[in-house]
């Protein structure tokens, strides 16, 4: 019998919202000996954000839904614990966020991806535009996905 994971929209300054901050310090930020600011937080007030859990306590995944123009959602701030990457929680998050955004209409996700996570991207169907870039020190490409 597969796991059952637990899918959230996380409501901006719940509980859960702050795990997911506490996960993408973690996760993003400390491995690059930066710290999330106040004021970035302060911008996520409009954006979606999504979790998956494993026993509807403890946040295994979570990512942000920013809505660009119409009908584009830019996906952010992806981020799973160190120890479960690479068993399939990502997908599932990043599959549970497609779903959310066809909900409200999407037509197209695009993200900056880290240099390293360009073959999770790509195996799920999101191709890389343009040139590489630098954001937060290191080296990103813009992906993205139409429906």
């Amino acid at each position: 019998m597969e796991k059952q994971y637990y899918h959230w929209h996380l409501a901006h300054l719940s509980g859960e919202y702050w795990q997911a901050v506490d996960l993408r310090q973690r996760v993003l930020r400390e491995p690059l000996g930066m710290q999330l600011a106040g004021t970035q937080l302060a911008q996520e007030t409009e954006a979606y954000h999504l979790g998956i859990f494993d026993n509807k306590i403890d946040i295994l995944g979570c990512l942000m839904l920013q809505p660009k123009e119409e009908f584009v959602f830019q996906m952010k701030q992806v981020a799973v614990d160190t120890h479960l990457q690479g068993k399939g929680i990502g997908k599932k998050l990043v599959h549970f966020a497609e779903k959310f955004a066809l909900r409200k209409q999407a037509k197209k996700i695009i993200l900056h991806a880290r240099e390293n996570a360009i073959p999770f991207y790509k195996a799920l169907n999101y191709e890389p535009k343009g040139d590489f870039f630098e954001e937060i020190g290191i080296s990103h490409i813009m992906m993205e996905k139409e429906f």
